[in-house]
């Protein structure tokens, strides 16, 4: 099975970007969170992640498809899991990706092309 990874925060809390994600999850590929954020447990308020979980539940993304990476690098926790490519607006961040694991970093942000990106890894 296919494995991809969206960030959230100004990437998979687009509406354009989670649209993406569910035609990929209704075409069976593996949907992922991997955020910055800190986990549940070590966030300072019970709502600290309410956002992202309204998303997630929207779209059909397991709880157990959520990393939080707790301000570490995403490149360690998705290093050597399986995953094809990981969107992201944060450059620094996609940098590591590339350089550490063997994920496909894709630039959200300015790139206007993310989705071609995207879909190419896929095929």
């Amino acid at each position: 099975m296919i494995k991809v990874s969206f960030d959230f925060d100004s990437t998979l809390s687009r509406i354009d970007v989670q649209e993406y994600a569910k035609t990929l999850i209704d075409k069976g590929i593996d949907v992922c969170i991997c955020t910055s954020r800190l986990e549940p447990s070590k966030a300072p308020n019970k709502e600290w992640n309410d956002d992202l979980f309204l998303v997630a539940d929207n779209l059909g993304i397991k709880r157990s498809n959520i990393i939080f990476c707790n301000y570490e690098n995403k490149s360690v926790f998705l290093k050597d899991k399986g995953f094809l490519f990981h969107i992201d607006d944060d450059n620094i961040e996609l940098s590591f990706i590339k350089t550490d694991t063997e994920v496909i970093p894709i630039y959200l942000s300015r790139n206007k092309q993310w989705r071609e990106h995207c879909d190419n890894a896929l095929k």
